[in-house]
């Protein structure tokens, strides 16, 4: 029988752990809000039939923003046999029920030369029927979806994240970087990433080498370099003027955006499968999109550079 963890190493991690989402929650959007100039953050409590709820927050139609939420959600349940194949959890286990808390967003801007971005951030649990931990992790990632390359940015925002993951180990920022190149791929399109990456680590539990308060410490260490790693970028690119072939473009990989995350998005499927809160699940797809059959960007074109590094990630630092 697999060792169970001590119930009382997780529950401050727990209670900790939603106290730093909603804390960062608050964070990011003010840094938004702040540079968007504009729009506001509309939220959204909801609660969840079969345990806890969330807090949606969404901007629209700002000077920035022409889309995006930043959201949190603090969600429990029994494990169900549909959650059990989800997880890959055998009928066998000892496990009865889940928690999971976490922060996820997207922004979807307005001007073609300014990134869309993703991130997530979250912490997962199975207890058995006595309220025993049987199993924890973290897990998350953020990752940079431009329009137009720029190397300098794609470098800013790539060392971001290198120089938080080298403090915790230098083998992370490599390991993490690949996994985020690899997850984040349309394999129906000949292997074309979304966008240039960042980091993704997933399932990070307790083990010889890290205890769960590492693997907390370095989540919130991720959260925390968001506002850092990108708004500077927003800020640089804002003004830059655009014209109705920029923003046809922009549709065209947007279209490629949606195709992910309907298509082989794990988070999104196990909120679709999981009777998660539909609005909140897809609010991360953008406003307007564009489906042109066999599109093509001319080549020696910022369209075809773009593609090209969607096809052949680069190391950016």
């Amino acid at each position: 029988m697999k060792e169970r963890i001590h119930t009382t190493s997780t529950k401050n991690f727990r209670e900790e752990w939603i106290d730093f989402i909603h804390e960062l929650q608050n964070k990011i959007c003010e840094s938004l809000e702040a540079v968007d100039g504009s729009a506001k953050f509309k939220e959204d409590v909801w609660q969840r039939k079969a345990g806890g709820g969330g807090k949606t927050r969404v901007i629209a139609n700002g000077n920035v923003f022409e889309k995006g939420g930043v959201n949190t959600s603090v969600v429990h349940g029994e494990l169900s046999r549909k959650m059990r194949e989800v997880l890959h959890i055998p009928l066998s286990s000892e496990s009865t029920k889940w928690f999971a808390c976490g922060l996820s967003l997207v922004l979807h801007p307005i001007n073609p030369f300014v990134p869309t971005v993703h991130c997530n951030y979250r912490y997962f649990e199975l207890t058995d029927k006595e309220g025993n931990v049987t199993d924890c992790w973290f897990g998350g990632g953020t990752d940079l979806t431009p329009y137009y390359l720029f190397e300098e940015d794609a470098k800013h925002f790539h060392q971001t994240y290198k120089n938080v993951c080298h403090g915790f180990d230098e083998k992370f920022y490599p390991l993490f970087k690949k996994t985020c190149d690899d997850y984040f791929v349309n394999t129906h399109r000949n292997d074309e990433r979304r966008g240039i990456g960042g980091i993704f680590y997933d399932h990070r539990k307790p083990d010889e080498n890290n205890d769960l308060n590492f693997w907390f410490n370095f989540s919130k260490a991720c959260g925390n370099a968001f506002v850092d790693a990108y708004v500077p970028i927003v800020e640089k690119r804002i003004n830059v003027l655009f014209n109705e072939s920029n923003k046809y473009w922009q549709e065209i990989r947007r279209g490629r955006y949606v195709e992910f995350n309907l298509v082989h998005d794990k988070g999104t499927l196990f909120g679709l499968k999981t009777n998660g809160r539909t609005e909140s699940i897809l609010m991360s797809l953008p406003p307007t999109v564009r489906f042109e059959y066999d599109y093509q960007p001319l080549k020696g074109t910022p369209e075809a550079d773009l593609l090209e590094v969607c096809l052949r990630p680069r190391d950016w630092t």
